[in-house]
């Protein structure tokens, strides 16, 4: 169901005022989160939560500042890089993205050629900062290679039990597609999928490259897939151990070893989002049941950092 790039809705002019957020520090207490965490993420050593406020500590959850998002509008997605450390980009509930290059304390909003919808799903590139991927709900997959100055149209949505659907969670993954680059993961409201870079078509996560998938024709049943018609709400890569991959479902905190062939359950509980420490592989931390935990060993035990 490929549509013509020249024959979608007309692009809106960018809009680039800037929005300015100031922190409003809240020391040695630890904030309580609301119910509707939307999206998690590292800055560094740095935690970010965010929802109708974006939440940031620097000190592993003891103490937390809030920089509040309403001139924005609420935060449905976030992505950082290790390589632009300060650097912030959030999806926005009303539409467009903004950007912060100090940590979430100051935005310009920005949304030059995306369409006037909720963007719901963030993604950078693992190996080029600046080149940035976001859903826009109902409408497919879109590339910024100006750290979200600029969009372009690149995909369709996926095609999955019978229609369209759109990627809630995005990941870039720096495993080799066997087509001269690396994956896009993508989770959605009935499971997982990934398109290699070039964008040539989404495939179902199998063993082997994407030109293995394109001559068997057929993906082989995975041995432990994600539960078949769940919803992904976040989707993770460790970018210093691309095959280890987190995912956040209604069903609780999964986890792959082995780019996404096979999960494992890791914590019960609702689970919004989760996010994966740049240099650590093993720490993590996750917003379940409307409380935000973190793990040091990989999801085997876990402690509460804040709770409503």
């Amino acid at each position: 169901m490929r549509r013509s790039h020249h024959s979608r809705r007309a692009f809106l002019q960018a809009s680039l005022a800037g929005v300015g957020f100031l922190a409003m520090p809240q020391p040695l207490r630890a904030v309580g989160l609301r119910k509707n965490v939307t999206a998690l993420a590292f800055d560094g050593d740095a935690l970010l939560v965010a929802g109708e406020t974006l939440l940031r500590s620097n000190d592993g959850g003891a103490s937390w500042a809030s920089e509040p998002a309403s001139d924005a509008g609420q935060i449905l997605a976030l992505a950082t890089h290790p390589d632009r450390p300060g650097r912030v980009i959030a999806g926005l509930a009303r539409g467009g993205v903004a950007v912060s290059d100090d940590g979430g304390r100051n935005w310009e909003r920005v949304s030059g050629g995306l369409p006037d919808k909720a963007v719901i799903a963030i993604a950078v590139a693992a190996v080029r900062p600046d080149m940035v991927y976001a859903t826009v709900r109902g409408d497919g997959l879109w590339q910024s290679e100006d750290a979200g100055r600029s969009w372009r149209f690149v995909m369709d949505r996926p095609w999955l039990a019978d229609a369209e659907r759109d990627p809630m969670a995005l990941a870039s993954v720096d495993l080799a597609t066997g087509m001269g680059g690396i994956w896009i993961y993508a989770g959605t409201e009935v499971g997982l999928t990934r398109v290699p870079d070039c964008f040539c078509r989404w495939q179902d996560v199998q063993p082997g490259g994407a030109m293995d998938a394109l001559a068997s024709g057929a993906a082989p049943p995975s041995e432990a897939p994600l539960p078949t018609g769940e919803p992904i709400h976040a989707l993770a890569s460790a970018p210093s151990a691309p095959e280890t991959l987190y995912a956040a479902l209604p069903s609780g905190v999964w986890t792959s070893r082995d780019g996404g062939v096979v999960w494992s359950h890791l914590a019960d509980g609702f689970a919004s989002a989760v996010a994966v420490h740049p240099a650590n592989p093993d720490h993590i931390i996750a917003a379940l049941d409307g409380g935000l935990k973190q793990s040091r060993d990989g999801g085997i035990t876990w402690s509460a950092l804040a709770t409503i």
